[in-house]
């Protein structure tokens, strides 16, 4: 099992920054990649971006790219979010998650690829 546990989300205005923090303990080694998903109210869970533990290969959602950027220290387990210039439809439940089967294409952007989750961190950006 793994366990994953967000932090650092909050109330902010428009154009400011947030860098959320995903802490993973248990058998992280059996894991491969590392996701953020957020989901607004009444919306589906969505991409946000994603890396990989072996290497520095990103993805990100257009929505956020360029703004927001992922990051991962090994040595600690740990993959954080930097959002900078954020916007109102920034906001939502931000989930880490982690991932330890293959994927294929662009199924690293549904949440069924996905093995573990963390409780989620809530970011609400006023405009």
């Amino acid at each position: 099992q793994v366990q994953l546990v967000e932090s650092g989300g909050g109330l902010v205005q428009a154009g400011d920054s947030l860098r959320l923090s995903c802490a993973a303990s248990g058998r992280t080694a059996s894991t491969s990649h590392m996701a953020w998903f957020r989901q607004a109210p009444g919306q589906e869970r969505e991409f946000v971006a994603r890396i990989r533990w072996s290497d520095t290969f990103t993805t990100y959602a257009d929505s956020i790219k360029g703004r927001f950027t992922i990051s991962r220290d090994n040595a600690k387990n740990t993959v954080f979010l930097q959002m900078n210039s954020l916007k109102a439809e920034d906001t939502a439940t931000y989930y880490c998650a982690a991932g330890s089967r293959p994927y294929y294409g662009l199924e690293y952007k549904s949440p069924l690829t996905y093995d573990y989750w963390g409780q989620g961190t809530q970011v609400t950006v006023s405009s």
